[in-house]
């Protein structure tokens, strides 16, 4: 026990000095003693009874009316129930909890709840767009620039070739119980569900398409799936946008790239050019060639019907012939000077008759001879007539006669 019982002890361990620093009376007991705590207690109780009514003491003087301690609990009341309204504004909606369990939501305007701690409300904003920015943080300095993260931004594509990604998802509230309470931090799930998305996208996307006009295919397949996995975890997210910021290769081997999408620009351009020459080109000879043996065929049907005639009208000629050699031979003899001295200027002298005693024929060879060149050319040139000496031998004949 800490008191020494016996007379000039002391206390132990403590060269006689009490726990309030005094030594306690041994020996000569003129020493102060330490406090008694049941007295303490009961002085402290009567001042307590004495500011209610008919508390001892004589003090019921100085304590307060029953009405006063009424009006002041009354009041006190009513502050705490007046502390249960709320107001609601119109980008927000209200969600109540008792005693912490969801209770129920609450629309736009002023609303009501139990007073703490028995209701508390929590507003978040549900129309109101977020962003998230994933493989780089825009500026929010003096300078404004911002700054890449490459742990975020550096991606593998289907083809493995590695591309420097960077984006921007908005999204807001669709359903605020299940935003507040189905997942502890929505920002950083929102960054590191967009990431995943992104990278499985772009694992199945080739380098070309992902730099140039995959881009929008996409952003609409990033989106599609963040909702997707945000329905699953019950996050109560929509997905508004996802947006491209950049999507190149590093910038190591940037100007390398450029290169090489130049010389496929220029391979399929060559590609095209020599394409569309062959369409042209093409169309054209196979139309020549269907004019060629088509015209081949005309000659020929022509060439075929022509001599068919010939043989016919030969044939016909050998009939008549048979009847009638006279009158056969008669006719083919003046069919054929009409044919020859039809187009020649000529003179008509009857011998018989007596009108051409004393007259010199003259011939005018040389204008017979240039007309009947001049004739002749132009005949052979329009339907590729005899030449020109078997013309004029006609004539000197016709002349003759």
């Amino acid at each position: 026990m800490p008191w020494n019982s016996q007379g000039g002890g002391g206390w132990q361990g403590g060269g006689g000095q009490g726990p309030w620093g005094n030594r306690p009376g041994g020996g000569g007991g003129g020493g102060p003693q330490p406090p008694d705590l049941e007295e303490l207690i009961r002085k402290s109780q009567e001042k307590v009874k004495s500011l209610f009514p008919g508390g001892g003491g004589g003090g019921g003087g100085r304590g307060l009316s029953a009405k006063a301690i009424g009006i002041v609990v009354l009041a006190l009341l009513g502050i705490w129930l007046a502390s249960g309204f709320y107001r609601v504004q119109p980008e927000e909606e209200g969600v109540v909890l008792r005693f912490g369990k969801l209770n129920r939501v609450t629309t736009p305007g002023l609303n009501y709840h139990l007073p703490n701690p028995i209701e508390s409300v929590l507003t978040p904003q549900v129309t109101r767009v977020n962003r998230v920015e994933v493989g780089f943080r825009s500026g929010t300095g003096a300078s404004g620039s911002g700054r890449g993260i490459t742990e975020e931004a550096l991606m593998l594509t289907g083809d493995e070739n590695i591309i420097d990604v960077n984006f921007v998802v908005l999204w807001r509230i669709s359903n605020a119980a299940d935003y507040l309470f189905n997942i502890r931090d929505p920002e950083d799930t929102v960054s590191i569900a967009a990431e995943s998305v992104m990278r499985e996208v772009i694992g199945q996307t080739p380098i070309l398409e992902a730099t140039t006009e995959g881009r929008r295919a996409i952003e609409g397949r990033v989106r599609e799936q963040m909702q997707v996995l945000m329905n699953e975890y019950g996050a109560g997210i929509n997905i508004e946008e996802v947006q491209l910021q950049k999507s190149d290769p590093p910038a190591e081997v940037i100007d390398a790239f450029r290169d090489v999408q130049r010389a496929q620009a220029d391979r399929e351009r060559l590609q095209n050019e020599a394409e569309a020459f062959a369409n042209d080109i093409i169309p054209r000879a196979r139309g020549e060639a269907e004019r060629l043996l088509q015209e081949a065929q005309a000659y020929e049907q022509e060439a075929v019907e022509r001599a068919r005639g010939e043989a016919d009208r030969f044939t016909q000629v050998l009939d008549a012939y048979a009847q009638a050699k006279d009158v056969t031979i008669k006719r083919i003899y003046l069919e054929t000077m009409e044919e020859v001295l039809g187009g020649v200027n000529k003179v008509i002298i009857d011998s018989q008759s007596g009108g051409g005693n004393g007259v010199v024929p003259y011939l005018p060879l040389p204008d017979l001879e240039r007309r009947a060149r001049e004739r002749d050319a132009a005949a052979s040139a329009a339907a590729g007539a005899a030449p020109v000496e078997r013309g004029f031998g006609a004539m000197q004949s016709g002349a003759t006669q």
